[in-house]
């Protein structure tokens, strides 16, 4: 099995950075099995192609402007994911919506596609989280484990 924990985000922009500040607390508090990679995808896009190819999972943890509350999570998976790329709800969805789509082409998608986001509070210059974002990290976190654990791992604390 092959499984990526992908966090997106720039964390020069406040509550845009929710992805990565997410992946830094499963690598700082949980042993990674062989089988499960964490990738700090920063604002990356096409050179993540190699990474991303033939995975069984990718759980995409990101900043997602859906029309919620600031600091509301949001979960898409299986046939909702598809939706989230008919309307730019996250700054980085177009690159990610390329990668997807090229590996799609390639027949090499993931098979199975999740999306872990929060509407973010502010997206302005500064490198901290807003306290609404920041106060609910741990709850990103958890949705991942959730995800993780749906797929057979079981993480163990350090």
């Amino acid at each position: 099995m092959r499984v990526v924990v992908l966090g997106i985000g720039n964390i020069l922009l406040s509550d845009e950075g929710v992805g990565v500040r997410v992946i830094e607390r499963l690598e700082q508090r949980y042993r990674l099995p062989p089988e499960l990679e964490v990738i700090d995808g920063g604002t990356c896009g096409m050179e993540m192609l190699e990474q991303l190819e033939d995975l069984d999972a990718l759980i995409v943890v990101d900043c997602v402007r859906c029309g919620q509350a600031p600091a509301t999570p949001v979960l898409l998976k299986d046939d909702d994911v598809p939706v989230f790329f008919k309307t730019k709800l996250s700054p980085h969805q177009v690159s990610l919506s390329d990668v997807l789509a090229s590996l799609e082409f390639t027949h090499r998608a993931p098979r199975r596609t999740v999306i872990v986001g929060m509407q973010p509070a502010s997206m302005d210059l500064g490198m901290e989280l807003t306290p609404a974002v920041a106060a609910r990290l741990d709850e990103l976190l958890n949705m991942s484990l959730a995800e993780l654990r749906e797929l057979g791992l079981h993480l163990e604390p350090r």
